[in-house]
């Protein structure tokens, strides 16, 4: 098993992403938060069970899709680094990802 761990930007990018849900709808926004963390959880047993960015194109960097958003994730020795969680529809500036290799 590997640690899981959220960098600051990422949960900055969460907590954004839920007050902006929160701003309609309170509920799904809690909703949203919870899923989000679960969907992580996984990354414990299964670190590879993401799919590679297509941006990047490294192995050790991968995503888990959520509704319309993408938990991207860096794979480093005994630990998962969640890095940011981004809205599918915009576009990903890989170079913001390569600042963590």
């Amino acid at each position: 098993m590997v640690k899981i761990t959220w960098t600051d930007q990422a949960l900055e990018d969460l907590e954004a992403i839920c007050l902006y849900i929160a701003r309609d709808a309170l509920q799904y926004a809690k909703i949203f938060a919870i899923r989000a963390f679960e969907a992580t959880d996984r990354l414990e047993k299964f670190p590879l069970s993401g799919r590679i960015v297509p941006e990047v194109g490294h192995e050790d960097i991968r995503e888990i899709i959520l509704g319309n958003y993408r938990i991207i994730y860096r794979i480093i020795p005994k630990e998962v680094e969640i890095l940011t969680v981004h809205h599918g529809s915009r576009l990903l500036d890989p170079s913001v990802l390569k600042n963590w290799k």
